[in-house]
């Protein structure tokens, strides 16, 4: 005899409903997995220069499997795809027509996963290219843009949003005073260039301030600027502001002297075009999965609860996050086991021989 329906629906496990963001925050950390736009690119899905995720109406299946992939690496939020999936950025290449579409596609991809797995489920805006501080009609038109993808957001069910990737301090609090429209929370990060102060000349602790006095419930930084450059501005936003704060920097290994992944340079390739690194030739810069666990390890000490990894981030840099706070995440059974390995293991099984040619081979 075939069961109810009901039957059907207890039978099978179902994921908790995880706390809201706000809790799980005064818990302790939270990790957000980004960094689609890079990661989509390197597979070709996506056009480096325009940045826009076409890739969500071309190819949901892939933006699937790669939020699942970050969720098994120890993300606890799945981030829908909607970075640059804004009205300006669609016009730019010909496509404003599926605005709608792809915002919507994006938040149905994100919630699936998110409720069949019992994490976060958040939306997102950025940055629009149009923002000047000396035009208010641009004020009025970047507001227009962040309504609308928020209020599809809204509709989605999403359990916050988050407005990331602002170099402008007035953006930003544009951003959060449209988020804080709705009832939801509202995850703002900046994106500091060179200089340690925002495009329009405000120290970040001033810029967090103002956001935090808009209603910010969660204030940091993301993309830009590496691990290492970012930590020094985590410092000064924690002494300046009391709400939480957010950190996910690009997985580069930028210096002081070259402190965000635009300014990196490589001298030693010179077949690089416009002999910039940025964004396709990144690869020697890549930070692993040891030093974006160490990051997480030092930012969180400084009261950093909201942390992430951004454009360039794969899976196993989440996982290394993840592992780093204490966690064990689904894809910590496969961490790493050297005690096998045929030439540098220690298990007793192993060829004497081969372990005594790993030892010549490391050169110790």
């Amino acid at each position: 005899m075939a069961k109810s329906k009901a039957e059907n629906t207890t039978s099978r496990p179902q994921p908790v409903k995880p706390d809201g963001l706000l809790q799980r925050l005064a818990d302790g950390p939270v990790i957000c997995a980004e960094g689609y736009l890079f990661e989509f690119e390197r597979r070709g899905y996506l056009q480096a220069g325009a940045f826009v995720p076409e890739v969500v109406l071309e190819h949901p299946e892939l933006v699937e499997m790669l939020h699942r992939d970050f969720v098994h690496a120890g993300s606890d939020v799945v981030e829908a795809f909607t970075y640059y999936a804004h009205r300006e950025k669609m016009k730019i290449i010909g496509r404003e027509k599926d605005l709608e579409r792809i915002n919507r596609q994006a938040l149905d991809i994100a919630k699936r996963v998110a409720h069949e797995t019992g994490a976060l489920f958040a939306g997102n805006i950025c940055n629009t290219g149009i923002y000047d501080p000396a035009d208010p009609a641009t004020h009025k038109a970047v507001s227009r843009m962040f309504d609308e993808q928020i209020g599809w957001a809204a509709d989605a069910g999403v359990d916050f949003i988050v407005a990331e990737t602002f170099a402008y301090a007035g953006e930003a609090k544009l951003a959060a005073e449209a988020i804080k429209k709705t009832p939801l929370p509202a995850v703002i990060t900046m994106a500091i260039h060179k200089a340690d102060r925002t495009r329009d000349d405000l120290s970040v602790g001033e810029a967090a301030k103002r956001l935090e006095g808009v209603g910010a419930d969660v204030v940091g930084f993301n993309c830009i600027r590496g691990p290492w450059t970012m930590l020094p501005l985590l410092e000064e936003l924690r002494t300046a502001v009391k709400c939480h704060i957010a950190a996910l920097p690009v997985p580069y290994r930028t210096t002081p002297a070259e402190p965000t992944f635009q300014s990196l340079t490589d001298p030693g390739c010179n077949y690089i075009p416009d002999g910039r690194p940025f964004p396709t030739a990144l690869d020697p810069f890549v930070c692993n999965r040891y030093e974006i666990g160490e990051f997480a390890k030092q930012a969180y000490a400084l009261g950093v609860h909201y942390l992430g990894v951004c454009c360039g981030a794969g899976p196993h840099h989440i996982r290394g996050m993840a592992e780093a706070l204490g966690r064990k995440p689904p894809a910590s059974q496969y961490s790493p086991d050297m005690s096998k390995h045929i030439l540098f293991g220690s298990d007793k099984q192993l060829k004497p021989h081969n372990v005594a040619y790993g030892e010549k081979i490391y050169g110790r």
